[in-house]
């Protein structure tokens, strides 16, 4: 069976095309919206995303097509990079500029001394708990939806790390930001926290995320743009194939007999010339290349492979 493509040639089940687009969310979609608008679009249902964005936000978000989608669980942990708008004044429920006052308004403003000294202290591995508006999950329940429901949400702190914490500018009672933190942290927290270590409340007025891992605004593309390529029956101007994937990992070519049993999920040795040891003294341990891409004789990728021991690698991720 086959369905149109939008790209004039009949398209089979298993889409024709795989790897990372990266769209610039705007404001007030869902990254679900985002994704079955693409699905419309390309008339792709193998399609998931790297990464939710909340509605409010916009900016980088990294859509996985294909076999891309496997690629997950090797980004929804990575480093992210924001820039945003703190407003002091007010707190919210949701800890941003879509919730309900939680506080009344005041007109205290912070010091730029007292604001920068404080993000130095938030700049590391620190302890933050999730706003209550959130995906966390209560006894199996979205704490969001017990939010929602005026139910009390206590969440635990989660250890998350904050590798730089800027500020860009100090105009009234709006601090503009930047932060690269890991994956997992709330920048919505970040604001709220800084507002009640400075006993003014605030909340998150803004928020735009440049970079996810490897992929950056300079790779993104907006919706409109996409669905003007697509009405002409044109691919994606800003796709990012397959083999570019996980840029740190080193690649390594295989032919014949050793491709063939990569292809079945068999593990291999490494050979001695392409281990990372070279240059170290005879009693020094080689380090591990911990992850590898391993390539087909036609250069296409065809697994992403882990370290078992020595120098034994297993294919984890076979894309055939």
């Amino acid at each position: 069976m086959t369905t149109p493509s939008p790209y004039g040639a009949p398209r089979p089940q298993e889409p024709a095309i795989s790897g990372v687009l990266v769209i610039d969310k705007p404001a007030g979609m869902t990254s679900h919206d985002v994704v079955a608008a693409v699905r419309r679009m390309l008339r792709i249902r193998q399609i998931g995303h790297f990464g939710t964005l909340d509605p409010f936000a916009t900016g980088v978000l990294p859509l996985s097509i294909g076999k891309a989608t496997r690629f997950a669980q090797f980004y929804l942990k990575s480093r992210k990079a924001y820039a945003g708008v703190i407003r002091f004044g007010f707190s919210t429920d949701t800890y941003d500029a879509t919730g309900k006052p939680t506080s009344e308004a005041v007109q205290g403003q912070p010091e730029r001394e007292s604001l920068e000294r404080l993000f130095q202290e938030l700049t590391g591995r620190i302890s933050q708990a999730p706003p209550p508006f959130s995906a966390k999950r209560v006894n199996g329940e979205r704490a969001y939806a017990l939010a929602r429901r005026q139910q009390a949400v206590e969440l635990q702190p989660v250890e998350v790390e904050i590798y730089a914490l800027e500020l860009l500018g100090l105009e009234g009672q709006e601090a503009r930001f930047a932060v690269e933190c890991s994956g997992g942290t709330y920048v919505r927290s970040l604001a709220h926290d800084a507002g009640r270590r400075l006993d003014i409340p605030a909340h998150l007025a803004a928020l735009r995320r440049t970079a996810v891992a490897e992929f950056t605004e300079s790779q993104s593309t907006t919706l409109d743009d996409l669905q003007r390529s697509a009405d002409k029956g044109e691919p994606p101007a800003t796709f990012i194939a397959l083999e570019s994937l996980l840029p740190e990992c080193p690649a390594l070519v295989v032919r014949g007999n050793e491709e063939r049993s990569v292809r079945h999920g068999h593990s291999f040795e490494l050979a001695h010339s392409l281990r990372a040891d070279r240059g170290l003294r005879p009693d020094q341990p080689a380090p591990a290349i911990s992850v590898l891409k391993v390539l087909g004789a036609d250069r296409k990728l065809i697994a992403v492979a882990r370290h078992v021991v020595g120098n034994v690698y297993h294919p984890d991720l076979v894309l055939v």
